[in-house]
């Protein structure tokens, strides 16, 4: 719920009043974003961002069988747990020294495609879209609702809908025809996942080596027939974000602040390319920038690096305000990469779990999550990179990287495009991702739906050669192994949301050290031991406020924007904080959807 509290003198120009949400509604329920308005000024001047749940994976991940790490590590999320999966793969892979079967790559691509299609889907249209619809905007901004009856919207012949006041109500929940339509996509963008990956969420057939899936045309043929059939919302769905978006940019000047951050991004990389990779560290430089979405880290513009190999050894985790003890002092677990380049204390292979559980104290630790760092060797900073929400991040390092170019999706230096089939009625469309100037709430929320089409692209891609395999006699979906007694393994992966890897340690045949790192703690870090604030917190600290309600009406929808840009999810868990002696007054339900009207 939204609660206020009033500091003393309420009323006085610039003074601040203390607002929090806690918990964001429409994620995994343990977010909580804490701030201080100006609402003389219309501005944010403070925000902390909290995560209440301690869950401990990498504590009971010790002494299991390394073989049912990916089982076990696919229940961290309930909405992307495939992505943990596929990521425990890898790094299995590379620990047991696998190459797993092309054709098996090739399904393990299809099923992920797949995911990003049903979650961007789900999460863009039915969750984050709720924030732009005509009943949203009709209770912040009555003036911008009005303009927007009177915009024509560009795209009007792609998408059927006049003006851009008809796009949000079509996303209207529960009503709008949008809202309604993409729920259905979500069913059949699930039905796909499962036709390679067995089960959603959690695969039952994924494992190091390879795939339990039966490679049959009708497998293949099932798949593309799902995807043809969802293209053309697809093609709809671009046209209206991009001419909601621009709308708000030209009707709100300023809006561009909103959410916005400095460039400093971190993708690593996702669809690996079978004729490439071997999993081997000694080569992950090689195959890593041969995947079909590059990896990468941008820094105000600028690529920094597409070496799997200098991500991997820049990363850093600091505890600062997070409800941790300090590991340094313990033994190390590695100390040198199979490249012998020295591993770092505060590496997650060396990483030690110290919960130290205590009282939330927004002037010292107040999170469950830590903070992921990447220090930058040239400029010796640990730079907190956010994701972008996923796609910004992907998108942008691959339009930079200027490495990927197959039939349906090429970057290009300073875009991505993406060639879409012909469906039901539109026809073949090539869609195009151009770099913009922000790092923004209206640009991860844009990013998302563009990859949406970029991984149904790259699925007819992974169809056509899944196919030509098979119909070459070559069904081999399996590659048997052996458990080293001592091995060290990194997967790298894109969940939905960002960045994921997955570090393990094998010590005695058994688990020693296995930490996972998701896409949440880079984006929903607190401040760390340098009190550099985490990507949610920089975001929205300093960022304009654009409604028009007052305190006592206030939604916050800005700030929700702002936050929900980056696709929050945090483990499941609800709490609320009430601080000793503070009188806390109610402002609005959570719930905004049947009730409306």
């Amino acid at each position: 719920m939204a609660i206020k509290e009033r500091m003393p003198a309420p009323g006085e120009p610039g003074q601040l009043v203390e607002m929090s949400w806690d918990p964001i509604t429409r994620i995994i329920g343990n977010l909580g974003i804490y701030t201080k308005i100006d609402f003389a000024n219309r501005k944010v001047v403070e925000c902390h961002s909290t995560s209440s749940l301690f869950r401990g994976y990498s504590v009971f991940m010790k002494g299991k069988d390394p073989r049912d790490a990916g089982f076990i590590t696919s229940r961290i999320c309930g909405i992307c747990g495939d992505n943990h999966t596929t990521c425990s793969v890898y790094a299995q892979n590379m620990a047991y020294g696998i190459k797993t079967p092309p054709l098996a790559e090739w399904i393990v691509n299809l099923g992920e495609a797949a995911e990003y299609m049903f979650d961007h889907t789900i999460f863009q249209d039915n969750m984050v879209f709720v924030d732009f619809c005509e009943a949203m905007v009709k209770d912040t901004n009555p003036g911008l609702l009005k303009r927007a009856r009177t915009t024509e919207a560009p795209g009007a012949a792609v998408h059927g809908y006049r003006t851009i006041a008809e796009i949000m109500e079509a996303f209207n929940p529960f009503e709008g025809e949008v809202y309604k339509e993409a729920l259905k996509v979500s069913r059949v963008t699930r039905e796909m996942f499962c036709l390679m990956e067995g089960r959603h969420v959690h695969p039952s057939t994924v494992y190091p080596g390879g795939v339990g899936t039966m490679p049959q045309p009708s497998l293949f043929t099932d798949y593309l027939s799902r995807l043809i059939g969802i293209v053309d919302f697809i093609k709809k769905a671009v046209a209206m974000n991009d001419d909601v978006f621009d709308f708000f940019y030209e009707a709100l000047p300023g809006y561009e602040e909103v959410g916005r951050r400095r460039i400093m991004l971190g993708c690593w990389g996702a669809f690996q390319n079978p004729d490439v990779v071997d999993y081997r560290y000694e080569t992950m430089n090689r195959w890593g920038k041969a995947m079909y979405v590059t990896p990468g880290i941008v820094v105000d513009g600028k690529l920094l690096t597409t070496d799997l190999v200098d991500i991997n050894l820049g990363i850093r985790i600091l505890l600062g305000s997070s409800f941790y003890d300090d590991w340094v002092n313990e033994k190390p677990f590695v100390t040198h990469d199979p490249l012998g380049n020295p591993v770092d204390m505060r590496h997650p292979w060396n990483q030690t779990t110290l919960p130290a559980p205590q009282k939330r104290d927004f002037d010292g630790n107040y999170s469950w999550v830590m903070s992921p760092r990447w220090l930058d060797p040239a400029s010796g900073q640990h730079l907190a990179l956010d994701t972008g929400g996923g796609p910004f991040a992907r998108l942008y390092v691959t339009a930079l990287a200027n490495l990927v170019d197959t039939p349906y999706v090429k970057a290009t230096g300073s875009s991505v495009r993406i060639s879409l089939p012909k469906g039901d009625r539109l026809p073949e469309t090539t869609l195009e991702w151009r770099i913009p100037r922000w790092s923004n709430a209206l640009e991860r929320n844009r990013a998302r739906v563009y990859f949406v089409a970029y991984a149904a692209a790259m699925a007819v891609h992974f169809v056509e050669q899944a196919m030509d395999r098979m119909r070459g006699g070559d069904t081999k979906v399996f590659e048997d192994f052996d458990v080293p007694d001592e091995a060290i393994g990194v997967g790298f992966h894109e969940a939905v949301r960002g960045v994921l890897s997955h570090h393990m340690v094998i010590q005695k045949g058994k688990i020693a050290n296995y930490h996972p790192y998701p896409p949440t703690p880079w984006n929903g870090s607190p401040r760390d031991s340098f009190g550099t604030p985490g990507p949610y917190e920089d975001a929205v600290q300093d960022m304009p406020i654009f409604e028009e309600n007052g305190p006592d009406d206030f939604k916050g929808v800005d700030i929700m924007r702002a936050v929900r840009s980056f696709d929050p999810c945090l483990p499941c868990g609800v709490h609320m904080y009430l601080g000793k002696g503070r009188k806390l007054e109610k402002l609005h339900s959570p719930m905004f959807g049947a009730a409306h009207g």
